[in-house]
């Protein structure tokens, strides 16, 4: 991992602005002006110069690369937006906290909307056409606030003995920081087995 350092010449900090985005493609200016210690224009104009985009473009460059299409629920039901999908393995979403998310007073993110992007991430990953959320134990480990991006990651497990169901963990981050936990049993009208890794052991028969 990239640590925090003190100034440093042009040349080298570029160096360790392209090793931080490389690490953490998700990483906004605002965290890479308190890693690098430099104002949020040095970080804009370092960007330029090294011909990588804004956050936006990156999420949209990973979004247009080829991963799995949603199968258990259409797509703009999704939460968030789908950076990343292996269906029965694994997926990624990432979801800003607009004004329309939040408490007016404080600007600290409603829970349900925090909730209702792991869900439908981990519902999104089953690759089945219908997938619904049987239960659910959830956690909340910090308030997020307006104008954080909240970055969803999901990993299918199995259910020993259980072929119609599927177990999602869920994590949450703003940053480096996990703001949110989830472990989601989705029933599956399949029944296909999941491993423990992931992918595919077999199907039942019809």
């Amino acid at each position: 991992m990239v640590r925090d350092i003190e100034r440093l010449p042009k040349r080298q900090r570029q160096q360790q602005l392209a090793a931080i985005i490389e690490e953490n493609p998700f990483v906004t200016d605002q965290e890479l002006t308190r890693k690098l210690k430099v104002s949020i224009q040095t970080i804009r104009l370092d960007r330029m110069e090294l011909g990588i985009p804004e956050l936006r473009e990156r999420l949209k460059l990973m979004a247009e690369q080829s991963y799995d299409q949603v199968r258990s629920l259409p797509l703009h039901e999704v939460i968030g937006d789908i950076v990343d999908l292996q269906l029965d393995r694994s997926g990624i979403s990432i979801f800003e906290i607009r004004d329309e998310h939040v408490f007016s007073r404080t600007h600290i993110a409603r829970g349900h909307h925090l909730f209702a992007q792991a869900n439908s991430l981990a519902v999104a990953v089953i690759n089945d056409e219908i997938a619904l959320t049987s239960s659910a134990d959830i956690r909340f480990l910090r308030s997020v606030k307006l104008g954080e991006k909240c970055i969803a990651k999901a990993y299918v497990r199995s259910i020993s003995g259980e072929r119609s169901k599927a177990k999602v963990e869920v994590f949450s981050y703003v940053g480096e920081e996990m703001v949110f936990q989830g472990n989601f049993v989705i029933y599956r009208s399949a029944g296909t087995v999941i491993s423990s890794e992931g992918g595919e052991l077999h199907e039942n028969r019809h």
